[in-house]
């Protein structure tokens, strides 16, 4: 059995490559930070017309996530505080994001900010902890230019 800080460790380091997959475009570790049967509940608002705002399944989830992002010259989410309660085998956390989502405008870039929480539910599996369930709530959005200083690949 883990102590409580080494589950928080574990679950801080979960929520930040959940963070850096995204950032990198990465499907296969994308996928395994979710539960098998995981949900990803976003707020209506983001989701195209005719799609389901909840994505089931850790591979649909991956791959949903991947599909919103791939239109953008880069991402970089930065991660803020991350509280947790755990009940067992279970958590549930709260964990403030600054999501940048830059993209091309005219001759030039623009970054459009989005403030958000993800409300989390979180699984102790063998392999380790999972996002069992992770509802994305937006509190805010910023649309500004800005000048990129490095290439989204390096």
């Amino acid at each position: 059995m883990s102590s409580p800080v080494e589950d928080r460790l574990a679950l801080a380091d979960v929520v930040a490559r959940y963070a850096r997959a995204v950032d990198r475009r990465d499907p296969a570790v994308l996928r395994s930070l979710f539960a098998d049967d995981a949900e990803f509940v976003q707020p209506p608002g983001l989701v195209r017309r005719g799609h389901d705002p909840v994505l089931t399944g850790a591979g649909p989830i991956a791959e949903g996530v991947l599909v919103a992002v791939a239109h953008l010259h880069s991402t970089r989410h930065v991660l803020g505080q991350h509280v947790i309660d755990f009940d067992g085998d279970r958590a549930r956390g709260e964990l403030y994001c600054e999501a940048h989502h830059v993209y091309p405008s005219g001759d030039g870039y623009r970054d459009y900010t989005v403030s958000v929480r993800y409300r989390d539910e979180y699984r102790r599996v063998p392999d380790g902890w999972r996002i069992a369930r992770r509802e994305l709530v937006v509190d805010l959005t910023a649309d500004r230019e800005v000048r990129l200083l490095r290439s989204a690949t390096e």
